[in-house]
């Protein structure tokens, strides 16, 4: 870390101690301090943080005096330091460098399976009864950090899996690469109180806690009491000042009930900070296509998230549905890849077809490979922003990505061949692209009103 660097780090940590002593005053002063040395990265992001810190009327105000007042101080440091300066400042500038140099995509973010094992039996998953059989080492994931840091990537998502199965080899790594943010997506029902000490010991480890609905629903498939044991995490974190979110994937069963406002509510009053909603994928041979939402169920899901998000103070991601943000699909490397825990580099947590193990190729050989780079040279695979994914809604383009690649499945107990995936896909994405069209024609008159 070079001298400017350091004193960058050192300006942000003085400007949260006088932020805290004050938050609501005080918030502007990040803002200036941001605004300072961010230079052109992420304007409109800036811009959007920096209205909702100045006006007490905006629904995101109440939301970051929330994290200011409920966040520890020393945690909040240290995540807004990576975040801001390590991933944001420091990392993206070396991701474009190297973009340009290799013509290849480099990643923001890096996902990655660190065991397939899990103490779950949810209906339709198989890891648990796949077992411990597939892990990487600590070493492993070490490197794959160390070799990301060399690309700017500075941002880790643990899936699995069941991830906190390896919770000690966890924060090992949050500890190693003190640098670094790592989230996990997690059942939640493995963090006790002695894991919590340890995730504010080392203060940048964030957890995304799945949730199918309320009790019944979540209870339904993952086994009695689990919910309860989920709300009784949250409660642990909110107790312990640590920042956490949900993670939930919405079909065409449970979508009514976790977009609605009774479950907005309820993830607010027990101190969740974000939700990423997921759009549900019928990957692996006996996935149902049933549980694929109608297009109505879709527009749904699209309108009151957008809806909530403006009203509620929760950041809410909604991953099919918010493409329009990224320009398009951000996998295959572009915004992010993903590493299961047998090495297989696949392009998407979605798609499990690689050409590339991590543990014969550098991250670099990876990211340049023929699969990777047919997604580099084909993105977007798609001008209308709703219909982004070359599997759900474009399943021609998967069908010619994986011929031309030669990639295989990388599903070790039931391969599944992508004519066999794609064929699930063909429907529904000839059912949504009507209703896709219409949507994103009013949206872009939307947007061409604002500008106006």
């Amino acid at each position: 870390m070079n001298l400017g660097n350091s004193l960058k780090k050192l300006g942000i940590e003085q400007t949260f101690k006088y932020v805290y002593k004050d938050p609501e005053p005080n918030m502007r002063k990040l803002m200036d301090w941001a605004d300072k040395f961010a230079g052109d990265v992420f304007p409109g992001q800036r811009k959007a943080i920096r209205e909702a810190i100045e006006n007490p009327g905006h629904p995101y105000h109440s939301y970051i005096l929330h994290m200011f007042q409920d966040i520890d101080e020393s945690v909040m440091t240290r995540l807004v330091t990576n975040f801001f300066i390590n991933a944001s400042l420091i990392g993206w500038p070396i991701q474009e460098k190297l973009r340009a140099k290799y013509n290849c995509n480099i990643p923001w973010t890096i996902l990655l399976d660190p065991t397939s094992a899990c103490n779950l039996h949810c209906a339709g998953c198989w890891a648990a009864e796949y077992g411990n059989k597939l892990n990487l080492s600590f070493e492993e994931i070490d490197d794959i950090i160390r070799q990301g840091k060399e690309l700017g990537v500075y941002m880790y998502i643990y899936t699995g899996g069941e991830p906190m199965v390896r919770k000690a080899d966890l924060i090992r790594l949050c500890e190693k690469h003190d640098d670094c943010i790592f989230l996990a997506f997690t059942n939640g029902t493995l963090i006790d109180e002695a894991f919590a000490d340890e995730m504010l010991r080392v203060k940048n480890f964030v957890p995304a806690i799945s949730l199918e609905g309320f009790e019944e629903a979540t209870d339904s498939r993952r086994g009695e009491g689990v919910y309860e044991k989920v709300i009784q995490a949250m409660e642990l974190l909110h107790r312990k000042k640590l920042l956490y979110g949900i993670s939930c994937c919405y079909t065409s069963v449970n979508y009514d009930s976790i977009t609605s406002e009774e479950y907005w509510d309820m993830m607010i009053e027990n101190g969740a900070y974000f939700v990423w909603y997921f759009h549900y994928m019928p990957v692996g041979n006996d996935a149902s296509v049933d549980l694929l939402p109608t297009p109505e169920q879709r527009e749904t899901v699209y309108h009151r998230i957008r809806d909530q998000r403006s009203r509620k103070p929760l950041f809410a991601m909604d991953f099919q549905n918010d493409a329009e943000f990224v320009g398009g699909c951000i996998a295959g490397g572009r915004s992010y890849l993903h590493i299961n825990a047998n090495g297989d580099a696949d392009p998407c947590v979605f798609i499990h077809y690689s050409d590339s193990n991590i543990r014969e190729k550098s991250l670099l050989d990876v990211l340049r490979s023929p699969l990777f780079m047919t997604y580099h040279d084909g993105q977007p695979f798609n001008d209308n922003m709703l219909r982004p994914c070359p599997m759900l809604e474009n399943p021609t383009k998967l069908r010619k990505i994986i011929e031309k690649t030669g990639a295989k499945s990388t599903d070790m107990q039931s391969p599944e061949t992508a004519e066999h995936l794609c064929a699930k896909c063909d429907s529904y994405a000839a059912c949504w692209t009507p209703k896709a069209e219409e949507l994103w024609e009013k949206r872009k008159a939307e947007k061409a009103a604002q500008r106006a």
